[in-house]
């Protein structure tokens, strides 16, 4: 049982630094592609920073109901692992984009989420539990795409408040997918096998 908490903790923690980041300054602590180097640190508390409370609300939602997904999954420590790598190369991954001058917000390493238990789901789920990692693989990859990541760095979308990131969106996916087929790779590789 104590080895399943590592997942709604990693969770709890990202809910606790959004709302500690409530108050600091947002360029303080954004993610700035020219800052990247010189403060790698910003990789990590760029994901706390929220420009609004919808934002914000939005965002601890999500990081309540992806908790929720990795619990009902039942992923093991090395998924939560990998949620935890994929943090701050979700950040890094907006390199891919420097026209992104400055970015905040839970939602790419929410993304690098969902894609770790869908990959978890694929690699050991049988019967149903494969096919819900298949439609959410699948799900994830619509949405990603539907976005047009590869377009503008920053895009209105009608009920929000703020400028969406898509590219943000992306590079979590794809964050979490390769970071968790790393640690499927490490953990297949320290099992014992028969050799002829």
């Amino acid at each position: 049982m104590i080895r399943r908490l590592g997942w709604p903790a990693l969770a709890a923690l990202l809910c606790a630094a959004a709302l500690w980041a409530r108050g600091v300054p947002p360029t303080a602590i954004d993610w700035q592609p020219d800052l990247a180097w010189a403060e790698p640190w910003r990789a990590f508390s760029a994901a706390a920073l929220h420009y609004s409370d919808r934002h914000l609300g939005a965002n601890l939602a999500g990081c309540l109901l992806v908790g929720a997904l990795g619990m009902a999954a039942q992923v093991p420590p090395r998924s939560t692992l990998a949620w935890l790598a994929a943090w701050p190369l979700t950040q890094f991954g907006l390199l891919s984009q420097p026209e992104l001058r400055h970015f905040g917000g839970l939602s790419g390493v929410l993304h690098a989420g969902v894609a770790v238990v869908a990959v978890h789901l694929l690699c050991h789920g049988r019967g149903r539990p494969r096919w819900v990692g298949a439609a959410l693989a699948a799900g994830l990859c619509i949405k990603v795409l539907g976005e047009s990541p590869w377009g503008p760095p920053l895009r209105q979308v009608p009920g929000w408040d703020i400028a969406l990131a898509p590219v943000a969106h992306a590079s979590g996916a794809i964050a979490g997918a390769l970071c968790t087929l790393a640690a499927e790779a490490l953990a297949w590789r320290s099992l014992p096998h028969d050799h002829a």
